[in-house]
């Protein structure tokens, strides 16, 4: 089987404070929640390499179920970095961005949960229309909405 059709992404994941808030923002955006769980023991420490580690997690899924965000809350160890306040040319995992249908009415709805846009809603070559916005604690999301 050639590597193209073996690979698929299972998800994308994000650490937050707010746990609640954050499953709310997402579900807003339009995700779904897949399930909440406790995440602990030794296969969890083997595969982090963090001992003793305690996190809180919500699997948030996409409509189209091809797509998710691990959300997670880490109860132990504390959080030892912090790096959702970047600037875009940072090192790193930048963003995730999302497709929606409609980025007007989409912004309206996240406004309501703290999202900010970072700069200008922008029209890439009549193709999108997209931004870049600051979601719940500060994490930098994309957005687009397909023109062209």
């Amino acid at each position: 089987m050639s590597p193209s059709k073996s690979l698929t992404m299972h998800n994308v994941g994000i650490v937050v404070k707010d746990l609640d808030a954050a499953v709310e923002f997402f579900t807003e955006l339009g995700l779904e929640l897949e399930g909440r769980a406790p995440i602990e023991g030794p296969w969890a420490d083997g595969v982090t390499g963090l001992h003793e580690m305690r996190v809180e997690i919500a699997m948030m899924r996409t409509p189209d179920g091809h797509s998710r965000l691990e959300l997670s809350r880490f109860l132990a160890p504390e959080v030892i970095a912090d790096h959702r306040t970047a600037p875009v040319n940072s090192l790193g995992y930048l963003r995730v961005m999302f497709n929606v249908v409609d980025l007007d009415d989409t912004l309206a709805r996240l406004r309501k949960h703290g999202a900010e846009v970072v700069d200008q809603v922008v029209d890439y070559e009549n193709i999108y229309r997209l931004c870049y916005i600051r979601g719940p604690e500060g994490l930098l999301i994309g957005l687009a909405q397909d023109i062209g």
